[in-house]
Formats: structure tokens, sequence, C-alpha cells
């Protein structure tokens, strides 16, 4: 999935609380080569207007009045099977991405509205969305932990460590910029990672959003 570089991201927002929408719709409008065509505030809104093509990212609201963020998002992405889409929750609804129709299920986001996030983190979300990878919300990750017996369990701490920050949407420079490592190395731990997981280099499927996918369905909160 790639958006040509001589457009802008185009972003469609669906947010029912006036002031979470508006606060959305000027961080993306005020970043270079981001722009908002609509924000609304309903799912029924949002299936009239978003027809394939008028958007490449929608950033959905799970708990929306008339109906929930991620049956809309399914709705739109059939219609549009290039549409990223970014989901926002005030609760901790991340396990729900395990629970999507297998043709929508690549390249879903999730960012939690309460906790910490940055507009770096908000905006990168955003991009990885427009490309078709997976990103989960940093300050979440953090508070899980591997389940017994799995194979995420069985990935070394520095593995698991380097999985996490996948996870949050680090490219390799970047995990070897938070950790103090080469970019090399942070390929060896991926590629150590992806052999545990079981993880192959299946050209149809994105081998980072499935090794996110294995992190979400592996690790619950910690106790």
């Amino acid at each position: 999935m790639s958006i040509p570089s001589t457009r802008p991201l185009r972003v469609v927002v669906v947010e029912d609380q006036p002031l979470f929408r508006s606060m959305l719709e000027r961080t993306f409008a005020g970043t270079p080569g981001m722009q908002v065509v609509a924000a609304l505030g309903t799912s029924t809104e949002a299936l009239r207007m978003v027809r394939p093509g008028f958007a490449d990212v929608a950033v959905l609201d799970i708990d929306l009045p008339d109906g929930n963020g991620i049956a809309l998002g399914v709705s739109l992405r059939r219609r549009q099977p290039t549409l990223g889409i970014l989901l926002l929750s005030a609760h901790d609804a991340m396990a729900l991405l395990l629970d999507l129709p297998s043709d929508v299920a690549a390249g879903w986001g999730y960012l939690s509205k309460t906790s910490s996030t940055s507009e770096a983190v908000l905006i990168g979300a955003v991009r990885a969305a427009a490309v078709g990878e997976t990103v989960l919300d940093p300050a979440l990750l953090a508070r899980m932990t591997p389940r017994a017996g799995s194979d995420v369990a069985r990935l070394t701490d520095r593995q698991y460590e380097v999985l996490r920050l996948l996870a949050a949407g680090l490219s390799n420079a970047g995990i070897g910029e938070k950790l103090g490592i080469t970019e090399k190395s942070v390929q060896n731990h991926v590629n150590a990672m992806y052999a545990t997981l079981g993880i192959d280099a299946d050209p149809q499927r994105n081998p980072r959003v499935s090794a996110t996918l294995r992190l979400l369905e592996e690790t619950g909160p910690a106790h």
C-alpha cells in the first residue's frame, strides 16, 4: 500500500466528542503532508460520506453514538481494501483487534485516549496505518506480560523488548536508537524473534503485522 508522494495523506476523523474531534482535526491539519478531508461525529455520517478513494486513513473512535468504530472500520475497509484504520478508545479495547474478520484484519492500529500518547505517536500510527502496518499503544504494551507456555514467553528479554518496540511502530533504526544498539543488531534480534514465533517471510503477509498480532494474542496485563 503506498500513497503518491505528490499529494498529502488524506485523513477522515470519526469521533463523537466535539472537543476531542477538533483536537484531532487540528493536529492532523497542522502536520505537513497530511490533510483532513472530513471530521464527523457518527457512524451514519461516515458511511454516507467515506466512499472508496475519499481518504487514505480513517481515525475512528470505538464508541460512537450510533454503532461502534470496529464495525464501521470493517464496512469501510470492505468498500476500500487499501484504507488504513486507526482505532481510538477511552478504555483498553486493544484485544478486540484479534476478533477482526480475516479478510480485513491487516493494518489496523490502536491507541488509547487515556494513555500518555504523544502527538508524535499519534501521527506515526496514522502514517503506519496508511501503509498497512499495525501499531499498538506503547503505554498499554508496557503493561503486558507474556502468557506462560506461549511462544512469546520463549523470547529472550532483548527479543521481547524489540518486539514490543516494533509493535509500537518503531523502525529498526528507531529501535536501535532507543536501545543503544546498532540497526544490524536489531535486525538480528528481529530475525531470531521471527524464528521463535514461526513467522516466515510470506510476501502476502507483513511479518511485522504478524509479530504484532502474536504479541497481542500471547500476552496479558501484568498482575
